[in-house]
């Protein structure tokens, strides 16, 4: 323990203390309530003034404590550097959230600048609404729903790191709203124009003008792929698994064509028969949602022997194509080029493809496409053409129904075109016919032909 200095001095051991910082001749305490120790100024310069101010402080805030109310204030900003500094912590120990950048970009774009000086314990619906009028004269505009549940979030934080530390109680805490305005249609492919852009890809990548450049362009469309193929989130997901994440899955399925091989008459002959080897993977990914399971069929298991190939020049057999690199102790991320390393530059990339190739912009919205869209084109082409439910979609992406719901209600009359055809319906309802039915009418009416009714 370090020497105490002489403008230290212990009042109550182990539950009050009166100090005074260098350069300062304020004396400031510190004294231990419900177990933790909370710091105050005593605002004085007299030591025996000062001491007894430090007593008062510590019985006041032990009787607040005893009455369920905040025993001690700090300042806003305080207090948000305090929730900073623990989802900090909680990165380096390993415990973060992906959301946490987020959170701490809002906490120093918007909570700070405008929360800074207010009291953490003042904070009610009037600074709120005051706080409303700021943000969105801030950022030219109304923010969206999604964004007031990242910037509610992010406050709520701050909020959580108060009480815990005493500056609030849970009945003072504001209640947040996050109406906002309505989220704008996210630009997606359509179709053709995915079946486009992987044609593009090949010459696109030969035009490269030096060996780093051609691995990026070759593994940037890999990620393509395997994005599109699963529906992962562009980031964190994908961009931090690794091999040992990584588990290969084949399920051979056999039909039977009722066909046979044109072979000499025999009384045995062979069939034709169809074999899928009906391969996938299983890829575990830490994201927004957490850890979660997510699964790539045929296109993201080409894609990542493509990428063994390449960084590791085997090729596997058909039926274990990942042998010997998805192993535990392979610690190796998936992405990467040969020479180890990450690409930083991805998404300026794709958009240069994108460009070169006029698909950059979303002729439905009138935005630019991004890697995200690629996730929200698995999602139109799962419920519009796979009639995948939305609750196993749900699960699968990491999100929730409501999500699901609100972002891709514009597919419901392109899903009624498909799903009010009834195929297998109509196909139940031609297959049989009145005369197969066990039932017949009771009442047969006689058709009655040339009688005409006469005048008298």
């Amino acid at each position: 323990m370090a020497d105490k200095i002489d403008t230290t001095h212990v009042l109550m051991d182990r539950h009050l203390v009166l100090y005074r910082r260098e350069r300062s001749s304020i004396w400031q305490c510190r004294f231990k309530v419900g177990g933790e120790w909370q710091r105050a100024t005593t605002k004085l310069h007299d030591f025996a003034e000062a001491s007894a101010k430090a007593f008062e402080l510590r019985v006041e805030a032990e009787i607040r404590k005893r009455s369920n109310l905040p025993f001690i204030s700090r300042s806003f900003r305080h207090v948000a550097k305090l929730a900073v500094e623990r989802m900090n912590r909680d990165t380096t120990a390993g415990k973060g959230k992906t959301s946490y950048a987020d959170y701490l970009r809002v906490i120093d774009e918007y909570l700070i600048p405008f929360f800074a000086s207010y009291n953490i314990g003042n904070i009610d619906a009037t600074v709120l609404d005051k706080f409303d009028a700021w943000r969105t004269d801030k950022m030219g505009k109304a923010p969206s729903h999604s964004t007031l549940l990242t910037q509610n979030a992010a406050l709520n934080r701050v909020f959580d790191e108060a009480i815990v530390r005493g500056f609030l109680t849970e009945a003072q805490r504001p209640k947040l709203g996050a109406k906002g305005r309505v989220s704008e249609r996210r630009p997606a492919f359509e179709l053709n124009e995915i079946q486009a852009m992987f044609a593009y890809f090949p010459a696109w990548i030969e035009l490269a003008r030096t060996d780093k450049s051609k691995e990026l362009r070759l593994l940037l469309r890999d990620y393509v792929e395997v994005l599109l193929d699963t529906g992962a989130r562009p980031g964190d997901e994908l961009m931090n698994l690794k091999w040992k994440q990584v588990k290969f899955v084949m399920t051979p399925r056999s039909e039977k064509t009722g066909q046979f091989y044109d072979e000499e008459p025999s009384d045995t002959p062979t069939e034709i028969v169809h074999t899928d080897l009906n391969r996938s993977c299983e890829l575990v990914v830490d994201g927004k949602t957490g850890e979660r399971t997510i699964h790539g069929m045929n296109p993201t298991v080409k894609a990542f022997v493509r990428i063994i190939e390449r960084n590791y020049g085997v090729r596997n057999l058909i039926t274990n194509p990942f042998a010997g690199i998805n192993t535990a102790k392979n610690k190796d991320y998936v992405f990467r080029t040969p020479d180890k390393k990450r690409p930083t530059s991805f998404q300026r990339l794709f958009e240069q493809f994108l460009d070169e190739h006029d698909l950059l912009v979303d002729p439905k919205t009138g935005r630019d496409r991004v890697f995200y869209s690629l996730r929200h084109t698995y999602a139109t082409l799962a419920l519009t053409y796979d009639d995948v439910p939305v609750h196993t979609l749900a699960r699968h992406m990491g999100t929730s129904v409501v999500m699901i719901e609100k972002h891709y209600s514009h597919l419901d009359n392109v899903k009624a075109i498909e799903q009010l055809r009834n195929y297998e319906t109509r196909r139940l309802i031609a297959a049989g016919s009145v005369l197969e039915h066990p039932f017949v009418p009771k009442v047969k009416r006689k058709l009655k032909v040339g009688k005409t009714k006469t005048a008298a």
